[in-house]
């Protein structure tokens, strides 16, 4: 942890985070979570409830628009747990904060490109899973609206979200930088 530390700093001066780290970490939160939440409400507007409408075709039966409600997490894995994902969420959001501003990973324009994108997941899908879309009277539990359909065949993936792309779109660029991370100033010298 002090190896990252260091290299952001300069004659014991520790650098400032630039401005357009901020700038990009913020807009991709904002534009993904408002991403997410803006086509959750057309397409339920628009398709309903699940089980109101047929799957609507864009690519017949590989591509489509379907509703779906998840009461549980990845591939609806711990149904009935939402409140304790929504805790999760919370925290994820705040380690993601405090990782990248005051450990000063946001010096890199990759992490924070990358957990921008988690974070507008993170909060697309705790809007949900908060309830706060969801009214009384509605004869679905509550849970995530998800809305793309894919398949194959016989084989159908598990309905998903916006949201839940930024998450993967993420984490996928999280491992590549664990994988195959930067080369520092030294290394490249050497």
């Amino acid at each position: 942890m002090s190896s990252v530390l260091s290299s952001y700093k300069v004659d014991s001066i520790v650098v400032p985070i630039p401005l357009n780290r901020w700038i990009a970490f913020t807009s991709l939160a904002i534009f993904g979570t408002a991403a997410d939440l803006l086509s959750k409400q057309w397409i339920f507007s628009w398709r309903g409830l699940p089980g109101t409408n047929p799957p609507y075709w864009l690519i017949e039966n590989y591509v489509g628009i379907e509703t779906a409600i998840n009461t549980g997490a990845l591939f609806g894995m711990g149904a009935g747990y939402g409140m304790f994902f929504a805790g999760m969420s919370i925290l994820a959001a705040t380690a993601i904060v405090v990782w990248l501003f005051g450990f000063r990973a946001a010096h890199s324009l990759w992490l924070t490109v990358a957990l921008g994108m988690v974070m507008g997941g993170i909060f697309g899908n705790l809007y949900d899973r908060l309830g706060i879309w969801y009214s009384a009277d509605m004869p679905c539990p509550l849970g995530v609206r998800d809305w793309i359909l894919l398949r194959y065949g016989q084989y159908t993936w598990p309905n998903f979200n916006i949201a839940d792309s930024l998450l993967v779109c993420g984490a996928v660029m999280l491992a590549w930088h664990s994988f195959f991370p930067p080369q520092t100033a030294a290394e490249k010298k050497g």
